[in-house]
């Protein structure tokens, strides 16, 4: 016996522009170029990837958990089905608090020619379903309070500021059951097949 948790593992999930694809390795070479600004760091801090090292850190991803087991990894690269091209990520860090119950960390970034178009309230909403779907209760975000686009984000998946702030950033909070009534399932498949890998 163990006392490691189980962790769900990701799974492709469609939604009408986007299909969420797992996590792999071979997803660096193409990402790189999409995560390669600065832009993306003004909030987060930090500075782009070289490709060596996006290749280290979704190798570490990939694995599904934490290093001691005791956080699930679920990560997810959105892709455009009009064109096949990666457009960002989305991200869920999973925890069973000692309340109990099932909770994830939610994260996204959008690559900066492909912001304002809503794929990343598209790409959220889609993985808090398929979250929903494995039993996660409970939802959170850490989320700058100027950063507009992600609290807009956060707010669409039912989530609200709280007073805790951790390096700069309010957790935002929220049930499972404060997602619209569209998200609690399986979004719908796009007529259009995803692209090959």
């Amino acid at each position: 016996m163990t006392d490691t948790p189980l962790w769900p593992s990701a799974t492709p999930v469609p939604t009408a522009r986007l299909c969420l694809e797992p996590l792999r390795v071979g997803h660096a070479r193409e990402a790189v170029a999409v995560l390669d600004d600065v832009r993306l760091h003004e909030w987060t801090g930090g500075t782009p990837c070289t490709l060596d090292e996006l290749a280290a850190k979704y190798r570490r991803q990939s694995a599904g958990r934490s290093p001691d087991g005791r956080h699930g990894w679920l990560n997810w690269m959105l892709r455009r089905l009009a064109d096949g091209r990666l457009v960002g990520t989305v991200q869920a860090t999973l925890s069973r608090p000692e309340r109990g119950g099932l909770e994830a960390e939610l994260a996204w970034v959008i690559g900066v020619p492909h912001q304002g178009r809503g794929y990343g309230g598209e790409g959220a909403l889609a993985m808090a379903g398929w979250l929903r779907d494995q039993g996660v209760a409970a939802l959170t975000a850490h989320i700058h309070p100027g950063h507009r686009a992600s609290a807009g984000i956060a707010r669409a998946l039912g989530l609200r500021p709280t007073d805790r702030v951790d390096e700069g950033e309010v957790l935002w909070r929220g049930p499972v059951t404060a997602l619209p009534a569209r998200t609690a399932r399986t979004p719908r498949t796009s007529r259009r097949p995803a692209p090959p890998p």
